[in-house]
Formats: C-alpha cells, structure tokens, sequence
C-alpha cells in the first residue's frame, strides 16, 4: 500500500469509527480502565468505586466488566514493525518480541501486521494463518526511511470500521524520516478509536535523538492510556510482557449513556476512583473521546 493512498483515506475512515460510538446522544460509550498501584494492576474493583464525568458533568456507569472480555467482545490484535535502516541493530529483537507477544496472546481473534520503512504494507492473519504470519515477520530485512506516523494512520484506516477491543504494539525506535502526517495528527487519528497502544522502543542505539524519540513513543500509548517500555535485553522485554499481558487481563471496561446535550467534537471524559481503601490506586485511560460530526483529524498540514 503506497503511502499516498493510505493517508488519503485515514481520515474519512476515522469519522465513520467516531460515528459508531455516538450517534445522537444514544449509543454507549466505553472506556477501558487500567488500575495500578506500585505493585501492578488492582483487581476486584467494582462500579461503586468509579465515579464518571463528561464535560464536567456526572455520568452513570451502565456497563461495567473486570478483566478478559474476549468471550463478548473480540480482541483484535496490531502489530506495528519498523523495518527501516535505523533498526539494523535491533531488528532481531523486534522480531523476536513480535512474535512471541502474538503466540502469547491467545484469545485474540485476528492478527494485524503493519510493517514499515519508506512504505507502509498491511495484513490481516486468523489465527490458522499465524505460521504465514510468523514467516512474514522472520522473512522481514532493515533498510529505507521511517514512516512510523503514516504508518499508524494505515492500521487505523484497517481497524476502523472494525468491531471488538483493539490492542497494537509498536516495535519501533520512535524516529520519523517519512511520514506526511505529524505526530499531533496521529494522536488526533487515535481518539477517534477506542484502542490501546503499547509501545517496545529500541532507543539504545539512536544516539542523540534517542530522548526525543523515547518521548514520542510515551506520547502515543499515554493518549490511549496504553504505556510505553525500553527493553535493553531479552531478559527485560520478557519482564515487560508479563505486565502487559497482566494488564490485558485484569483492565476494566465502563460504558454510560451521555446525558449531555448532542454536539459534535471532541468530549473530554474523566474517570476517578472515589473509594478511600484505594486512595494509592492510579489509573490509565484515554482523556475522551470524539461525538459524530467533528472537524477530521489528520486534515492540518504538517
């Protein structure tokens, strides 16, 4: 897929994600909640100790679930892999993680691939599909420029219309050489589905810019309340694994039916835990979401 035609598309394709999840004041709008204190994710958590607001005003939690959904709710599975030259050094980690993450998570439903250098390619694998898939990733060799933006505009326009709970990890340095759309855009493009990004970023080896590029990977998972690791050994990305796969199993999944007024735009949402006993607990979610009518993201110039 050339990179013309994919930006060209993204944003349309967003508006239709934000459609589903607000029409006229109606629909349910979800949110998925990561509960954490210093130790890791807090489990046994119930409705009462949430408390929701959207634009300032009380919201009723109508749905609320603890844990893997998948059973109801599909998990749809991304992979981001960067294949440009400035991942020479660590291509064969990036792999490696690759494919252990997707054998590790069973129950998702389907596998997307999106790997990138100077061009962004896209495909989707059943899980009968996943020894082609792993080829696919092995078979993968560095060189060109880094459209890592471009690229994540790519998986949002395949994943947008989709159905279920979107996961996608980044295996990426968090350098751009490439891409038409900017980082602020891509953050924009990803509110516009409710997805969780984590990230893997290999910055050991960029030398100066490896800060900046640390930094807009942290970007990118905090705007979808998803994080962002650094392994510097396999031993380390194992650690990592296991705390995102914790995650994945114990996050929690609130819905409400606004009751503000219908309009178009973006909808700041704040989720608090009121409950005193868990006065340390923190949480991780995104900060809103947008209502069907607003401006497209992605649409300023770089």
């Amino acid at each position: 897929m050339r990179l013309f035609a994919a930006c060209a598309t993204v944003a349309s394709l967003a508006v239709t994600a934000g459609a589903q999840q607000f029409r006229s004041g109606v629909d349910l709008v979800s949110f998925v909640v990561v509960a954490a204190d210093k130790k890791g994710p807090v489990q046994g958590l119930t409705k009462e100790d949430f408390t929701l607001f959207e634009d300032g005003k009380p919201q009723t939690i109508q749905f609320f679930a603890e844990g893997d959904i998948s059973e109801r709710v599909p998990l749809r599975l991304g992979l981001l892999l960067d294949v440009s030259g400035s991942m020479g050094l660590d291509i064969d980690l990036a792999r490696t993680a690759a494919i252990k993450f997707m054998n590790a998570v069973e129950h998702a439903r389907d596998v997307t691939l999106v790997d990138f250098d100077t061009e962004v390619r896209l495909a989707r694998y059943r899980q009968d599909d996943y020894p082609r898939l792993i080829e696919r990733i092995r078979s993968k060799k560095t060189g060109g420029w880094t459209a890592l933006y471009d690229a994540i505009g790519v998986y949002v326009n395949g994943m947008a219309t989709e159905e279920g709970q979107k996961v996608l990890v980044i295996y990426s340095d968090g350098g751009d050489t490439r891409s038409r759309m900017s980082i602020s855009q891509v953050i924009d493009l990803l509110k516009w589905i409710d997805i969780s990004v984590y990230a893997i970023g290999f910055v050991e080896n960029q030398g100066s810019g490896r800060i900046e590029q640390r930094m807009r990977l942290e970007q990118l998972a905090n705007a979808t309340g998803g994080q962002a690791y650094f392994p510097g050994s396999r031993e380390q990305l194992t650690e990592m694994y296991d705390r995102i796969l914790k995650e994945l199993n114990s996050r929690y999944t609130l819905g409400y039916v606004s009751t503000s007024a219908a309009k178009a735009g973006y909808r700041k949402v704040e989720i608090k835990i009121t409950n005193p006993a868990y006065k340390n607990v923190k949480i991780r979610t995104r900060d809103g979401y947008y209502a069907e009518g607003g401006s497209k993201p992605g649409a300023t110039k770089r």
